[in-house]
């Protein structure tokens, strides 16, 4: 089993999601929203108006997304659904869990830290870095890049 951090259309309510949840393609689990512990910038580029994390650790912001656990056949297909290496390049970061205080609690829980697996950008057109930089993606947002899907292209 693998944590992935998923920052684009893969989150719940995300055009992409509904490709976690299919059994032919391995198992995922939702295990809490996170942030990651360092900046990175993550843009909205291209014709399709695609989230891309790029691999510049240290500028950007933190970014928000979610935290699953993924069997080794999800791993493999979520690579090729990211057509990575091509396009994305699955690498690891850290990643701060984001959990909400038990209702009556005094004081929050510690922060848990976690090493997921990402897909991100290491090439890209340096117009890119550029771009304004978002701190949490959502295809229908104030942006007004709204995502183009796979099957309408």
């Amino acid at each position: 089993m693998a944590l992935v951090f998923l920052y684009g259309t893969l989150k719940r309510g995300q055009p992409n999601h509904r490709v976690l949840w299919d059994g032919a393609h391995g198992s995922a689990a939702f295990r809490a929203r996170g942030r990651t512990l360092d900046p990175y910038p993550l843009v909205i580029a291209g014709e399709h108006n695609i989230p891309w994390l790029l691999h510049l650790p240290g500028s950007g912001r933190r970014v928000e997304g979610e935290v699953y656990t993924v069997d080794e056949r999800m791993l493999r297909f979520l690579d090729d659904f990211e057509s990575c290496p091509a396009l994305y390049q699955r690498t690891v970061l850290r990643v701060q869990l984001l959990e909400e205080g038990a209702p009556g609690a005094e004081e929050p829980p510690a922060p848990t830290t976690v090493q997921c697996f990402v897909y991100s950008r290491a090439t890209f057109p340096p117009e890119w870095a550029q771009l304004p930089h978002y701190d949490s993606y959502d295809s229908e947002g104030p942006h007004g890049l709204r995502y183009n899907p796979r099957e309408n292209r």
